[in-house]
């Protein structure tokens, strides 16, 4: 929740799924499998792309602007008035890209999977700088360059992204 909180601080808004339920979700389909969230983006839109390139691509809409940070969403996947599902920072590019419901990770893991579900596949889990075991982050297996960062509530993931390991948006 600190990663939620520093971003709500810098930009207002919270990231698409903070406010998602923790309801499983069903089986990866073969749509959700060759769009996985990462390695190094999602939907066309890649970590490290600036805002110019990452609007080029037509998949997204800016939401928010903001003088370090602006927010936009996926239009085949739009969030509430007061989220956004990515971070594109002035300086890095596109700097955090949030998990839309039903999207997985190449290791199978999104909103709904359990605690044991994500220390299966990500064994190398690290805490928060806060030591909070709700808030759990591990480096993306192909891209040393980007982390996953794992929000649990009762030992269900409630929001997954892909960020950039230096990304200046959200702590």
């Amino acid at each position: 929740m600190a990663a939620l909180a520093a971003g709500i601080a810098l930009t207002g808004v919270a990231t698409a799924n903070a406010a998602a339920t923790s309801s499983p979700v069903a089986g990866t389909t073969a749509a959700h499998r060759s769009e996985s969230l990462g390695p190094f983006g999602y939907g066309g839109v890649k970590l490290g792309m600036s805002a110019t390139q990452a609007k080029a691509t037509g998949k997204i809409v800016q939401k928010l602007g903001a003088s370090i940070c602006s927010g936009w969403d996926l239009k085949a996947h739009p969030t509430g008035r007061d989220s956004v599902s990515i971070y594109v920072s002035k300086k890095l590019g596109v700097a955090m890209i949030a998990a839309p419901k039903g999207v997985k990770t190449p290791q199978g893991i999104g909103i709904g999977s359990t605690r044991k579900q994500l220390r299966k596949a990500y064994p190398k889990l690290e805490t928060s700088a806060s030591g909070s075991n709700d808030h759990l982050f591990t480096i993306v297996p192909g891209n040393p360059k980007a982390y996953y960062r794992f929000l649990l509530n009762h030992d269900k993931i409630y929001d997954v992204s892909l960020e950039l390991k230096n990304q200046d948006c959200t702590n």
